[in-house]
């Protein structure tokens, strides 16, 4: 490798995902990107397109470790860019759509939740990244380099039966915004990605999952049913979005959020200028909450 040759590490590279477009973006720029998948999944794709991939689970420390000594024997010391991808295939209307690589999302109203669930949840998608760069920071600040973290705007809007997954991703991007700052003196630079929808071919794993019985929720449970099998319908290209993902993070001067994806203009727009419950508004109308009060409110009198 020529000494000005730079290095991209994105995690999270099944087929058909967000991660296997980076890297394929990255390499049509000249960067050499290296991917990872989980440890005995499927890493054909990679190896046909001439992509150097390691395993790696980023829930497990020694993973990880190992991935960094396999990172310095290619690199040297150095690495230009960490795309912090693994657990999340991201989106507003489908935020629960499995990517290639330790996604995982958990759809249930807030009070019906499995906590144990939840826990492992943010294992994936807060402590695998937190646990990256930890590792990796040193290697990041010797290239004077970028850490992208993918986000969601499922962590600015309060998007229903979400709750679990939204507080991960707003915990990801907040604790984001405070890297950014840290690593300033070092002069990294942190870029917290606010994704919409953005489609690719892998199910959801929340495909099954059902309203416990006696849920405050069960007038609900047909529309609950009919949301965790449905089908988005508006969605951007994942080689769109890699695009320019890719494009933003090679910049001298990247922007601290970059929003991308289908949603994230309207999104944006109302976050920014609305007042702080328009999205109550909304989500109640979309997801029939009136429906649930009104047979609470039966069922309140019947109590009485």
């Amino acid at each position: 490798m020529t000494k000005n040759q730079k290095f991209a590490l994105v995690t999270g590279c099944g087929k058909g995902g967000i991660g296997e477009a980076l890297v394929k973006q990255y390499t049509s720029r000249g960067v050499h990107a290296i991917a990872t998948v989980l440890p005995n999944e499927n890493h054909d794709h990679l190896t046909e397109a001439g992509i150097t991939w390691f395993p790696l689970d980023v829930t497990v420390e020694k993973s990880v470790i190992d991935l960094k000594q396999n990172i310095l024997a290619i690199t040297g010391d150095g690495l230009d860019i960490l795309v912090n991808n693994a657990w999340v295939f991201l989106s507003f209307l489908d935020p629960f759509s499995r990517s290639g690589l330790a996604d995982y999302g958990y759809t249930m109203t807030a009070i019906d939740t499995d906590v144990e669930a939840v826990k492992r949840m943010f294992n994936v998608n807060v402590f695998g990244p937190m646990q990256l760069v930890h590792h990796f920071h040193d290697m990041i600040i010797k290239a004077c380099g970028t850490i992208v973290n993918i986000g969601s705007i499922g962590g600015v809007v309060p998007y229903m039966y979400g709750s679990s997954y939204n507080a991960s991703k707003a915990a990801l991007q907040h604790w984001s915004n405070t890297l950014r700052l840290e690593m300033s003196p070092f002069n990294v630079k942190v870029i917290t990605v606010i994704s919409g929808e953005v489609g690719t071919n892998i199910l959801k794993n929340d495909i099954n999952r059902e309203l416990p019985e006696g849920s405050y929720y069960s007038p609900l449970a047909a529309e609950f049913k009919k949301h965790v099998q449905r089908t988005p319908t508006q969605f951007t290209d994942r080689f769109e979005y890699a695009a320019n993902v890719v494009a933003q993070s090679l910049k001298s001067s990247p922007t601290a959020w970059f929003w991308y994806g289908s949603s994230t203009s309207v999104i944006r727009f109302f976050d920014t200028f609305g007042w702080r419950t328009f999205f109550d508004f909304v989500f109640y109308r979309e997801f029939n909450l009136g429906k649930v009060r009104t047979a609470h409110l039966a069922r309140m009198k019947t109590e009485m």
